[in-house]
C-alpha cells in the first residue's frame, strides 16, 4: 500500500466521524438551516413583530353630543378617529390627548372584534398623551422593553387604523431622535421616522422588528398644508410615554418642576469663544419674571453648565433633569456669566404655576400696549 493509500486509510474514518458528531450535537441547527435553504416559499420579513405587537393596538372612536338638525336635540355623533396601545392587563391604553380631548364617549375597538367603552385616567397637554382604561378579560398588552434605545437607522413599524381602513401598518426607519420644536410648547422630545402616519394613526404603535413598542405615533410634517406625505412624522419615546403614564395614574396629573426660563444649545462659534463644547451647555434666551431663576439671580445671557454638579449635555437633557426634580426643592445651577463660572442656588417652582403666571404677565403687558 502506497503512502496516499495509507493516508487515505486513516483521515476518512477521521473525516466521518467529524462530520457524524456535528450532525448529533447540532443536528437540529442543521436541519433548521438546510430548510431554509430549501423553503423557496419562505419570505423574509416583519411578520412576527406584527403578529406580536398588533392585538394590542386598538381603534378609538371620540364621539360628542352635537345638535341635530332633525329634532333640534343633541344626539352623539363621531368626532375624532384615531388609535390606541393596550400597555397593561388592567386595561391601560395610551393614546394622543387630542385625540379624545373633545369626547364625551370614547369607544374602543379591539382586533379580536370586542368593543368597550373608555374612560379617561388623565392626560398630558405638553406631550400630548392621555391615559384611558378599559375593563375587560385577557387583553392584550404590547410588547413593552425599558432596555432598548432607539437608534437612528433602526427598523420601525406603525400601526393604526388610517382614515378608518382597518388595522394598517406602514414601514419605515428611525430618521432623528430628540427633535423638539414642533409642539405648541416646543419642550416635545420626538422620534422622527419615515413610517407613514396618517390621520387615525394618532395615537397608535410605532414598534422595532422585535415587536417592541419604540413610541405613540403622533403626526406627520405636512408643509403648506397640502395634505401630501412628506415622508416626516413624529412619535413620542415610549420612555418619556410611560413616564408620563405613570404619573397620569398615581396622581392623575403629571408635576413638573421648573426653572421659569426658556433657553437653547449654546451656538458651536459662541462656544469656542468660551472654550466650551457646545453639546454640554446651553445659553439663556429668556426668563419669566417672578419665576424661580429669576428669583435666584439668573440672568439672561448666562450660559448654564451644570445642575447640582451633573454636566448638561443638551437642552432636552437639561429639561427632563429640571423637570424631575420636585418643585420646593433646592437646586444648585453651575454658570458661566461674562466669563466668569459662578453658582446659584435656586428653589425649583412648578411648570403649570409658572406657565399661568407667565400667561398673566402677558395679558396685563397687552392691557397696558392697549391703554
Amino acid at each position: 500500500m502506497n503512502l496516499k493509500a495509507r493516508l487515505l486509510y486513516f483521515v476518512k474514518p477521521i473525516f466521518w466521524g467529524i462530520i457524524i458528531a456535528l450532525l448529533v450535537t447540532n443536528g437540529a441547527q442543521f436541519i433548521t438551516v438546510v430548510s431554509s435553504f430549501l423553503d423557496n416559499n419562505k419570505v423574509s420579513g416583519y411578520s412576527d413583530a406584527v403578529k406580536k405587537a398588533a392585538p394590542a393596538v386598538v381603534n378609538i372612536y371620540s364621539q360628542q353630543y352635537l345638535d341635530s338638525s332633525l329634532d333640534n336635540q343633541q344626539h352623539l355623533q363621531p368626532s375624532e378617529l384615531g388609535s390606541g396601545i393596550i400597555v397593561d392587563k388592567k386595561g391601560y391604553i395610551l393614546t394622543n390627548f387630542h385625540v379624545v380631548s373633545q369626547a364625551d364617549q370614547i369607544l374602543i375597538a379591539l382586533q379580536d372584534g370586542r368593543l368597550f367603552t373608555a374612560s379617561i385616567v388623565g392626560s398630558d397637554l405638553i406631550t400630548d398623551l392621555a391615559v384611558l382604561q378599559i375593563k375587560g378579560n385577557n387583553l392584550p398588552v404590547i410588547p413593552q422593553n425599558m432596555q432598548y434605545k432607539p437608534q437612528v437607522g433602526d427598523i420601525v413599524l406603525a400601526i393604526g387604523n388610517p382614515y378608518n381602513l382597518g388595522q394598517t401598518t406602514t414601514q419605515g426607519i428611525i430618521s432623528a431622535t430628540g427633535r423638539n420644536g414642533m409642539s405648541s410648547s416646543g419642550r416635545q422630545d420626538f422620534l422622527q421616522t419615515d413610517a407613514a402616519i396618517n390621520e387615525g394613526n394618532s395615537g397608535g404603535a410605532l414598534i422595532n422588528s422585535r415587536g417592541e413598542l419604540v413610541g405613540i405615533n403622533t403626526s406627520e410634517f405636512s408643509s403648506n398644508n397640502t395634505g401630501f406625505s412628506s415622508g416626516i412624522s413624529f412619535a413620542v419615546p415610549y420612555k418619556l410615554s410611560r413616564r408620563i403614564m405613570q404619573s397620569l395614574i398615581s396622581q392623575g396629573r403629571v408635576i413638573r418642576g421648573s426653572l421659569g426660563i426658556t433657553a437653547e444649545n449654546l451656538d458651536p462659534l459662541l462656544a469656542r469663544l468660551w472654550g466650551l463644547k457646545a453639546q454640554n451647555s446651553i445659553i439663556i434666551k429668556n426668563i419669566h419674571p417672578g419665576g424661580p431663576a429669576s428669583t435666584a439671580g439668573v440672568q439672561v445671557n448666562d450660559i448654564l453648565l451644570k445642575i447640582d454638579g451633573v454636566e448638561v449635555e443638551n437642552l432636552i437633557i437639561a429639561m427632563d433633569k429640571v423637570a424631575e426634580i420636585k418643585p420646593g426643592t433646592k437646586a444648585v445651577l453651575t454658570l458661566l456669566r461674562k466669563g466668569n463660572e459662578i453658582e446659584l442656588e435656586v428653589e425649583i417652582g412648578e411648570l403649570n404655576n409658572i406657565q399661568a403666571l407667565s400667561r398673566k404677565e402677558q395679558a396685563q403687558t397687552q392691557e397696558q400696549n392697549i391703554e
